[in-house]
C-alpha cells in the first residue's frame, strides 16, 4: 500500500482541528465562570487509528503509521462522591439552620431578661402581696395587687398566643413547601423528569449533554435543602430520585409523584415538623407554670373561704377572679390580719417561679445548642462545597494557561502543514526542471 504524499497534510489538519475545539471549550469555560452549577469541561484526546503499512514496502518489514489526533469527548469535570457528600451535608445544614431559626423565634417571644418579661412581672406580683401584708386594709394596695396580677396574666396569655403563632407559622411554612400551589419541590421534580427524557434521548444518539447534566445536578443540590435525596442511575441516562421517607420515588424516569406524606424527611421540612413539636412542648411547660401559679396562690387565698384568686389552669385561660372588695389578706375577722398576704408573698421564688425559670433556661439552652450546631454545619457545608468547586469550578488563571498552550499547539500544527505544503510545492512544481 503506497502512502499518499498528501498524508501529512491530513494529519496536521487533525491537529489544527483538535486544538481549535480545545480553544472553543476554553472559551466556553471562561464564559460560564460565574454560572451557578456549571461544571468545567475539558477536551479528552486520543490518537487516531494507525494506518497499517504492509511488509516489504520500501524494503521494510511492515509497520503502523500514526494518523494524528482525534477528540474522544468533551469531558465534564465532576466528582460523584463530592456530589453525594455535599447533598448530605446540605440536608443537615438546612435542618440545623431551620431548627435554630425556629427556637430563636420562640425565645424572642419570652423577652427575657426584660422589663416586659414574665420574670420581672412575677417579682412585681409577689412584691405587691408583700406590700399588702404590710398594709392589709389599704384598698389602694389591694388594687395594686390586682393590677400587677392582671398585667401578669395578660402577659402570660399573650406569651402563649405568640408561641402558638410560632407553632402555626412552622405548620404553615411546611404546608407551603409541600402542598401549596407555589411549593418549590413540584417544579424541581417536573424539571428533573423533563431533563431525564432529554438526557436519555441525547445520550442514546451518542451525544454528550453536559449542560443538561449540570442543570440536573444543580436541581438535585437544591432539592437536598428540603430533605434527603438518594439518586439511582437507571442506566439509560435517566435517574430515579428518592426524597426523604416518601413511600414512592419523587421522580422515576419521566414519572413524578408529589405531594406525598412525610414523617422524617430530613432537611428543612423535618426541622419545621420538629419546631412544631418543640414549641408545643414549650407551651405545655408554660401551662404547667400557669397551673402551679394558680394552684398555689388559690390554695393560700381560699384558706379563709375567699374565692379563688385565679381561674383557669393553662397559660391561655388563666385570669384574675377577684376585686379589691373580695381580695383576702388575712384569716379571721380581726382587723389588720395579713397572714394570707404574707403566705402568698412567701410563694415568690417557689415552685411556680422555678418552673418558669426552668422553662426559660431550657429554651435558651435549646437556642444555644441549635445555633452552635447550625454554625458548625454551615462551615462543614462550605468546606465540602469548596472542595467540590475545586473540581467543577472554572479557574480563569488555569484557562488562560490552557489557552496559550492550545494556541501554541495550533500554531505548531499550522507550521507543520505549511512545511509540508512547501515540500509538495517543490515536488509538484520544481521536480524535473534541471538547473534550478
Amino acid at each position: 500500500m503506497q502512502v499518499s504524499s498528501f498524508f501529512g497534510l491530513q494529519t496536521a489538519l487533525r491537529g489544527i482541528t483538535a486544538q481549535q475545539r480545545a480553544l472553543d471549550v476554553t472559551s466556553h469555560n471562561i464564559a460560564n465562570s460565574d454560572t451557578d452549577g456549571y461544571s468545567r469541561q475539558e477536551v479528552s484526546y486520543a490518537a487516531s487509528s494507525s494506518l497499517r503499512l504492509p511488509s516489504g514496502l520500501n524494503g521494510g518489514g511492515g509497520a503502523w503509521l500514526g494518523q494524528g489526533v482525534e477528540i474522544e469527548q468533551f469531558r465534564r469535570m465532576r466528582d460523584t462522591f463530592l456530589d453525594l457528600q455535599f447533598r448530605a451535608q446540605n440536608t443537615t445544614a438546612a435542618f440545623d439552620e431551620t431548627t435554630a431559626k425556629g427556637v430563636r423565634r420562640a425565645l424572642d417571644e419570652f423577652n427575657e431578661p426584660g422589663e416586659e418579661g414574665l420574670n420581672t412581672l412575677l417579682e412585681k406580683f409577689w412584691s405587691s402581696w408583700n406590700d399588702l401584708g404590710n398594709s392589709p386594709s389599704d384598698v389602694s394596695v389591694k388594687t395594686a395587687v390586682i393590677g400587677h396580677a392582671t398585667t401578669l396574666v395578660n402577659a402570660l396569655n399573650s406569651l402563649d398566643t405568640r408561641l402558638a403563632a410560632v407553632q402555626t407559622n412552622a405548620t404553615t411554612e411546611y404546608a407551603a413547601l409541600t402542598t401549596g400551589a407555589q411549593n418549590p419541590i413540584q417544579p424541581i421534580a417536573d424539571e428533573l423528569a423533563l431533563l431525564n427524557q432529554q438526557i436519555k434521548s441525547m445520550q442514546g444518539a451518542g451525544q454528550s449533554p453536559n449542560e443538561l447534566l449540570d442543570r440536573r445536578d444543580l436541581l438535585l443540590d437544591r432539592l437536598s435543602e428540603y430533605g434527603r435525596v438518594a439518586v439511582t442511575d437507571l442506566g439509560t441516562g435517566a435517574i430515579s430520585v428518592d426524597f426523604g421517607d416518601a413511600a414512592v420515588e419523587l421522580v422515576n424516569d419521566a414519572t413524578v409523584t408529589w405531594p406525598q406524606a412525610l414523617t422524617a424527611p430530613g432537611g428543612k421540612l423535618e426541622a419545621l415538623l420538629n419546631v412544631q413539636t418543640t414549641v408545643a412542648s414549650y407551651r405545655t411547660d408554660l401551662d404547667a407554670f400557669a397551673s402551679s401559679l394558680a394552684t398555689t396562690v388559690n390554695t393560700a387565698h381560699t384558706a379563709d373561704g375567699a374565692p379563688p384568686f385565679f381561674t383557669g389552669a393553662t397559660a391561655a385561660a388563666i385570669a384574675v377572679n377577684v376585686t379589691a372588695a373580695t381580695i383576702d389578706s388575712g384569716t379571721g375577722t380581726t382587723a389588720g390580719a395579713s397572714d394570707i398576704a404574707r403566705a402568698i408573698a412567701a410563694l415568690g421564688n417557689g415552685t411556680a417561679d422555678n418552673l418558669y425559670a426552668t422553662l426559660v433556661s431550657r429554651v435558651g439552652h435549646d437556642v444555644s445548642v441549635a445555633e452552635a450546631t447550625a454554625v458548625s454545619s454551615d462551615s462543614l457545608r462550605s468546606t465540602i462545597e469548596n472542595r467540590k468547586l475545586s473540581v467543577t469550578g472554572v479557574s480563569l488563571d488555569e484557562e488562560m494557561a490552557n489557552m496559550i498552550r492550545y494556541q501554541r499547539a495550533y500554531q505548531a500544527s499550522a507550521r507543520t502543514m505549511s512545511t509540508m505544503d512547501e515540500m509538495l510545492d517543490v515536488l509538484i512544481n520544481r521536480t524535473g526542471r534541471v538547473g534550478l
